[in-house]
């Protein structure tokens, strides 16, 4: 065997490497979705399992913003904060290239309008029925929801933040 034939038997072995890693991404399938657990009438998922290599995104908490800009203390009740902040959010997913089906944790945290008072989970939840579980976006946030005693302004009932996650 010469040398010329060796070399040109080594070339094509080291072509063949290279291009089966290349063959084999290309075949692959993507990642699977985020496998999220729960009843199916239920407001949220009780679990979701965010599968190796996914990327994840934390959305720091948001609050409502005042829909007259020269009357910063009227933000309206839990049902026009929570959709003040759950548009906010779906904006800011948007810019950055995901979407609300993303979300697989929410944290949320409600102030009881009146003094004495219980937390207003149905105005909550009404509005978030209209952005998660529906038939555009059916996919449910795991959640918490608690009451706290009040927030870090005037007049917010109601601050959310989330947790995200994507295939690559």
């Amino acid at each position: 065997m010469t040398k010329l034939t060796k070399l040109a038997g080594a070339a094509l072995a080291l072509a063949g490497l290279l291009a089966a890693p290349a063959a084999e991404a290309k075949a692959k399938s993507p990642p699977p979705a985020v496998e999220r657990t729960g009843k199916p009438e239920a407001v949220i998922s009780s679990s979701a399992l965010i599968p190796p290599g996914f990327k994840i995104l934390y959305l720091s908490g948001s609050t409502a913003s005042p829909p007259d800009p020269t009357k910063p203390d009227e933000l309206g009740d839990t049902a026009a904060q929570t959709q003040s902040i759950l548009t906010k959010m779906k904006a800011q997913l948007e810019a950055m290239g995901w979407s609300m089906s993303d979300i697989v944790k929410m944290n949320v945290f409600l102030v009881a309008a009146l003094p004495g008072a219980r937390m207003d989970s149905p105005g909550m939840n009404g509005v978030f029925k209209t952005f998660f579980g529906t038939a555009d976006q059916p996919n449910k946030p795991t959640r918490t929801t608690v009451q706290v005693f009040a927030l870090g302004r005037p007049n917010v009932l109601v601050e959310i933040e989330a947790v995200a996650a994507k295939a690559p």
